[in-house]
């Protein structure tokens, strides 16, 4: 690491610009790391990085057009300047050009502030606590195996308009594997977190101890539609694709799941027949994220012209209804519609709902209870099809309770016809996405209750 700070280097590239404007952003991240495996520590560590973006715009006459160059460590900024100019002068006119942010927003951060760093300190109560769960693993003859992970990020922004803006970022999360001693049965529970005050590990145990209890009798059954309870670690899984698929300009063209047919997007349309709301908020508790764009690339959800835009609390679904999607500036001054920002964080709940996922269960008279979904891959964008797998812990549900484990399932559904069929949901609470979360990890779901997922074929994965 250099002995420049972020800020130095900031102004240092903008300093040495020839063209037109200039973005520049460092991201310094330090990051603990725990893992076990067979009721036992493997590793520990912590490591440090930094990433330099350098966002040139050239205005060669026909438009605007930009050029980005991003590097790790710290790079010779007087060269990595000169490549962002060639770049912008070696690309054609931005179809998503627009006056730089001038304006900070509001949440912008104390740009003279030092970088915010973690440590493997920040398991000093969580490693002991991780050791009395291998000692009652091992007492009941069970393996525990998983990881812990903090990472703070703390990102300087600063541009030719002036801006100088700031923010840090923790992500933590815990994922916790409970396996039989012949490996014939596994299970999981996972938590997200921002600075592990907040991780019970006993409760984590007490969850993997409750589903290998679960897992103990063991069922066949054919594929088939089943009334299913989707916790919420499987919800935010179907939700975080739904929310990726937002663009306004995919619908707005007919390329998803968001087009209205004839022309148009589908906003006004209802999605849901529960009162459903989905929503981001940089500032909701326990999921607090950027209140500004961040961007390296421009894509159909954000573009390099929005850096610094303002990304405020949206409802994406309201009551049910889709009110929003996602549209950078250029868009929106192209459909006469409001720019709207995506946000780092996503929330999906029922006003009405107050029942537990203990009390849904409850009030199962026969169903399947998932744990989690993997490798998660959409089939048709138009309908949002995805397919999957069920993963650690399918388990049948009768006349209330839990009285086995079910073979695993491949699935076919598209998440957004699943909230048009969902019946009920739980109360909402926070939770780690299990297929997305190593790009994904602010989430506060619901259990929903779907009573007919498909689960189109078995799997033979464990």
């Amino acid at each position: 690491m250099s002995s420049q700070t972020p800020q130095q280097l900031v102004e240092a590239a903008l300093a040495a610009s020839t063209v037109d404007g200039q973005i520049t952003y460092v991201t310094d991240s330090s990051e603990a790391n725990l893992r076990w495996a067979s009721n036992s520590l493997t590793t520990n560590g912590a490591m440090r990085s930094r990433q330099v973006v350098v966002i040139s715009f050239v205005d060669g006459g026909a438009g605007m057009a930009t050029g980005t160059v991003a590097r790790t460590g710290t790079p010779d900024i007087a060269e990595l300047v000169r490549m962002s100019e060639q770049a912008a002068r070696d690309a054609g006119p931005a179809e998503d050009a627009m006056p730089l942010i001038s304006e900070a927003p509001a949440g912008s951060g104390d740009w003279d502030a030092e970088v915010a760093t973690t440590s493997i300190d920040v398991f000093a109560d969580f490693a002991p606590a991780l050791g009395e769960a291998f000692g009652g693993a091992r007492d009941r003859g069970e393996l525990l195996f998983g990881f812990a992970e903090h990472q703070l990020a703390t990102t300087y922004l600063g541009t030719s308009t002036g801006l100088r803006l700031r923010h840090d970022q923790p992500t933590g999360r815990v994922e916790l594997n409970g396996k039989s001693a012949d490996f014939g049965r596994s299970v999981w529970a996972g938590v997200g977190t921002r600075d592990f005050t907040d991780v019970s590990v006993a409760g984590l145990a007490a969850e993997v101890q409750q589903k290998m209890a679960w897992s103990q009798r063991r069922v066949e059954l054919p594929a088939g539609r089943y009334e299913t309870l989707l916790p919420p670690s499987t919800v935010s899984d179907l939700m975080i694709p739904t929310y990726w698929a937002m663009e306004a300009r995919d619908a707005d063209e007919g390329r998803s799941v968001y087009a209205r047919t004839g022309g148009g997007n589908r906003i006004g349309d209802r999605l849901a027949q529960l009162p459903l709301t989905l929503r981001s908020d940089p500032h909701a508790p326990g999921l607090e994220t950027a209140p500004f764009q961040v961007v390296g690339g421009s894509s159909g959800s954000a573009s390099v012209f929005d850096n610094g835009m303002a990304t405020p609390a949206v409802d994406w679904i309201r009551d049910g209804v889709l009110t929003n999607l996602i549209r950078p500036r250029a868009w929106a001054l192209r459909t006469t519609a409001p720019a709207t920002a995506a946000v780092d964080n996503i929330i999906l709940e029922d006003p009405n709902a107050t029942a537990s996922p203990a009390e849904m269960i409850a009030r199962t008279e026969r169903g399947l209870l998932l744990t989690t979904l993997w490798y998660i891959r959409e089939v048709d964008p138009q309908t949002l099809l995805v397919t999957g797998l069920t993963r650690d812990g399918v388990f049948l549900v009768e006349n209330g309770e839990v009285t086995g484990a079910v073979n695993n399932f491949r699935f076919n559904e598209s998440p957004v016809d699943l909230l048009a069929r969902a019946t009920e949901a739980s109360s909402t609470e926070r939770t780690l996405p299990r297929e997305w979360n190593d790009w994904f990890s602010r989430a506060s779901m619901p259990m929903l209750r779907v009573p007919d997922f498909n689960m189109s074929s078995v799997s033979p994965a464990s």
